[in-house]
């Protein structure tokens, strides 16, 4: 299960989950969903975090937007459990938002390949 956003996970330890957290850890690749439908936004989810967990990336982006109405958009609400399912939680240590102001994007932090969950 992933820890929900902004939720330390078990394992993590205190200098990557400050820098997660506070927005300061480099980000090695970005996934800009804006204006994709949900099924599409999910694929290229799918493919990007199982690419760059296979490429050793620890730090991504993921750009969903706010959404409009007021209950915000349709990938933001599914993006949490997109990231929960089993073939992607076990390559997700940690999911944050990048700043306070900032809730249409989020920062995940991989596990090291080959390190089991």
């Amino acid at each position: 299960m992933v820890p929900s956003i902004g939720h330390r996970a078990p394992g993590l330890d205190d200098t990557s989950w400050r820098a997660l957290s506070r927005g300061t850890m480099r980000v090695q690749r970005r996934l800009d969903l804006h204006g994709h439908r949900a099924q599409s936004a999910f694929e290229r989810l799918h493919r990007f975090l199982l690419t760059a967990a296979r490429d050793g990336v620890r730090c991504v982006e993921i750009v969903t937007g706010l959404g409009s109405g007021a209950e915000g958009g349709v990938l933001r609400r599914e993006l949490p459990h997109w990231l929960d399912r089993p073939d992607l939680g076990p390559l997700i240590l940690a999911v944050v938002h990048p700043h306070t102001r900032n809730q249409g994007s989020v920062r995940i932090l991989l596990r090291r390949a080959g390190r089991p969950r």
